[in-house]
Formats: structure tokens, sequence, C-alpha cells
């Protein structure tokens, strides 16, 4: 659709680009990234014929750019600049109806009911028709922008070019307006163009990224790649991490702000801990980075409290989330920012241990019963029965854990729990053999990420060995609490 060849360019003999080249396809979202100064703009403005090219070609469906007259071009190609202005006071629809300009036929350029039918339906599609009357000049910024997008839209062009089309949008309106570019993109096959300043959107939205330094091309591929962490801190000079987002399979960029790096060391340890014969409660001095199957604050997040809460082996709850939150809400504790967990054993007789290498540590809490004690090789021989937790597992990191490494913790933490239980003797009593855990066990894993970075946490790895060791002791020396509290 548009192909780019070795392209420069810039303003008054200065060149700003230099041997710029790519090609956009019929139908893709095409983003072009870059920090301030790289020629986004620039470039954008050269696709448009209003900046000439000083050297190379632009091509257009096979045709050079520069053949193309005024009127042929603004039917092929539409623009929203990033600062869109309006100096005369039209109403919204007229300022629209602009947009059909290219279209008009004849010398008196009549209007048509298909202009009509086109201009109604992108005012629709923009959320503009409710004050299609109201004067241009009295709008927000961002209602502003989205009559310059319904114009630009009435063109029906085959590309859009767009300079940060988020500028002045809200939230909602950002989705919207990107969901409507990649919605036509689809259907109607029309060929989107656009500068992003937020990678996170691109990353989102964009086929491909173009990603332009010192006015070059410094990469052209898929958002995955572009998006690669050492990339952007080198193009953007700041520190930045990358993430999967949690719905769709797109990369996300987060900022670390210097103050992450001023964080003090903390140690997260027994003296943070208060028990009594209803909750287990762990305070933190500051959010761990926590990956846990809690009741509350299940999954990956940063929690300050964590909380072990004790429930009668008959509790039966149609919402126990809901039942949770109003419980920590009683006590004065912030669901939101809690990990909580609940079991039937008694609270006093939990287990815990701190174990110090030379430049990390760990602090494992266990409280343990093997009432409904299960071997998960034979689980189909069972019935399912929501009952209170009975293994749970707290295990706090003092260092900081690769992604890799919480995931190994957690499953050297359950080889370790095994072994316990397999040493012990308890056995699953419906089948009668080796039990593996209990039918409700939870676990969390929670570091400070700061110190020592442990990249893994397999059972031969230092932080792995740490795992194992308190795991074992501390699952060993709950079970063995609770049933001596039953001989008692």
């Amino acid at each position: 659709m548009l192909s780019v060849r070795q392209v420069s360019g810039g303003y008054a003999g200065n060149v700003v680009l230099r041997d710029i080249s790519f090609d956009v396809k019929k139908g893709e979202l095409f983003g072009i990234l870059g920090p301030n100064g790289s020629g986004k703009t620039t470039l954008l403005k050269m696709l448009s014929g209003i900046l000439p090219i000083q050297s190379g070609e632009i091509m257009i469906s096979g045709q050079k750019l520069q053949l193309f007259s005024t009127k042929q071009l603004a039917k092929m190609v539409a623009v929203l600049s990033q600062h869109s202005s309006q100096s005369f006071s039209y109403t919204v629809k007229e300022t629209v109806s602009l947009g059909r300009y290219a279209h008009q036929k004849g010398f008196f350029q009549t209007w048509s009911k298909e202009d009509e039918d086109i201009v109604q339906r992108v005012m629709n599609q923009t959320g503009i028709s409710s004050f299609k009357d109201k004067n241009i000049q009295e709008l927000s910024g961002g209602e502003k922008q989205r009559v310059f997008l319904a114009q630009a839209l009435a063109q029906e062009p085959e590309i859009f070019l767009l300079d940060e089309p988020t500028n002045h949008l809200d939230l909602s309106y950002q989705k919207e307006l990107l969901d409507l570019l990649k919605k036509w993109t689809t259907d109607n096959k029309l060929t989107v163009i656009s500068i992003f300043h937020d990678l996170n959107l691109a990353g989102l939205y964009c086929d491909r990224l173009l990603l332009l330094d010192k006015g070059g091309v410094n990469i052209n591929h898929i958002p995955n790649e572009v998006l690669r962490e050492e990339r952007i801190r080198d193009v953007y000079h700041t520190e930045i991490q990358k993430h999967p987002h949690p719905k769709v399979a797109c990369p996300q960029m987060v900022l670390l702000p210097n103050s992450y790096e001023e964080v003090k060391n903390i140690e997260i340890n027994e003296s943070m801990l208060m028990i009594d014969n209803e909750i287990i409660k762990l305070s933190s001095p500051m959010p761990l980075r926590t990956m846990s199957s809690g009741v509350m604050g299940a999954g990956t997040g940063w929690y300050q409290t964590f909380i072990n809460r004790h429930v009668d082996k008959t509790y039966n709850c149609s919402d126990h989330r809901m039942e949770m939150a109003l419980f920590l809400r009683s006590k004065g504790i912030e669901p939101s920012e809690t990990v909580g967990m609940m079991t039937a054993v008694f609270l006093e007789d939990v287990a815990c241990h701190l174990i110090k290498q030379d430049d990390f540590s760990i602090f494992v809490v266990i409280t343990a019963g093997v009432g409904n004690a299960i071997d998960a090789s034979k689980s189909e021989l069972h019935s399912l029965e929501l009952i209170p937790g009975t293994i749970n597992t707290w295990i706090f990191v003092n260092g900081e854990l690769t992604e890799e490494a919480f995931i190994q913790s957690i499953m050297t933490a359950t080889e370790a729990k095994v072994k316990a239980l397999h040493d012990l003797d308890v056995l699953d009593p419906v089948t009668g053999t080796l039990a593996t855990g209990t039918s409700t066990d939870s676990i969390l894993i929670a570091a400070t990420q700061i110190g020592k970075k442990l990249e893994f946490a397999g059972t031969i790895t230092p932080l792995g060995k740490l795992i194992s060791n308190a795991v074992y002791k501390c699952t060993t020396e709950a079970i063995q609490k609770s049933k001596k509290r039953k001989q008692i």
C-alpha cells in the first residue's frame, strides 16, 4: 500500500531523517515510535506530502507521491495532526463536512445524499452527534480532537496518518478511538499510520512498529521485538521493564522511578509477626512482590499485609471472598493491600524459621494439619469438598526474585512439603496410600525485591536449598504440633 525507500529530508536544508525505508501493507495499523527529536512528525509530514523529500521516494499504490494532484491525494490520504486547529466559527457538523470536499463533483460542488450519510455515520462513530450543532470554538480539547478525527474519516481515505491521536483524550476515549481505528483496518482495510508516545498503547493496537532514533531507523518489526527492555532503555535513556499484558498477547512497558532505587534494604522476620487464636498477621514495612493462591490477593501483585485466619472446620459460605473482605475490614485491615488465607488448624501450632545466607535470607511460616490428606495421584477417588485450607505455606524472601525464581520457589516448596508428609507417614484416609498434601493447601511467595538478585530457586540452587530446608522443617514441626494436640 505504501512504500518508503531511502528517504531523507528535513527543513530548510537541515536533514532530520536519513535513509528511511519501510513498507506498510493495506489494512495494517502501523505505529511510529521514538523519543522527542527523532523525526517522527517530520516523517509523517513527508508521507502526507506537506514536506518535500530531499532524496529517495515514497510510493502509494505503486505511484510516486509527488505525481498525485492535491485533490487526488486528499482522496487517498487523510491526516490528523497533533495540534489540529480551527480558525473559523463553524459548527461541529460543518467542520466534519469539510472532509467531503475532495469527493465533491462539478463546478458548484453539490452536496449529495452519500455525503450526508457518511458525515452522519462518522459523527456517530466518534461520539460527537450529540453536539453536532455546537460551535467548535466552544468545545474542549478532547471534543475537538474527536471532531477532527471525524472530519478525516469523512474523507474515506485509504491511508490515515495520525500524529499522537490520543492527545487530549481521557482513557475511555483513547480506547474507543483506537478500537475504532483497529476495526476500520480490519473491516474496511483502512491503512493507519500513527505516531505514538505511549509505548503501551502502541504495543496493544499496532500490527508493526517503526522505532526511530536520531533520524534513522532503529528497528521495523512486530511489537514484541521492538518493545524489548534493552532496546527501549538504549533509545529512550530511561529505566523500564517489560511485562506481558494480563488479558491479551501484547507487550507492555513499565517505568522504574528513581525512588525505586532509594528504598533501603529490610529483612522480613519474626518481629513482624503477630499471632492470636483468630489470625496470624505479618505486617511488612513496605509492599512485597507476591505470588499466592490466597482467598484474597491471589495471583501476582504487591502486598504489605499477610493474614492466615482460623475458621471452624464447618465453615461454609457462598461467597468466601466477600466474607473474607468483610472480616478483614472489621479488623481494620484493607483487603486490597492484603493476601488472606484460611485454615482450620489451631494457629498456635504454627511453625516459623528465619534462615540466612551471607547476602540474602528467607522467613518461612507454616500452619499444617493432615485431617483432609490427599494422595494427588489418586485424587479421582475423592469427592469435591470446599473445606478450609490445612497446610498454608508462607515464604518471604529478603532479596530480588526473577519470574522464574517465583515459579521455581513454589515447585521447590511443594517438593519439600511432600517429602515431609512422606517421612511422617501421612496417609490418604480414602486410599491408604502416602499423602502428597491436603485438598486445599495454599502457598505464598513474597519478596522484598531489594538486595541480591536471585535468578533461580530450583532445589539445588542457593535459594532452593534454603526453601527446601525451611519448608521441610516447618511442615514437619507444624504437623507434629497438630498431632500432639489431638492426642491430648
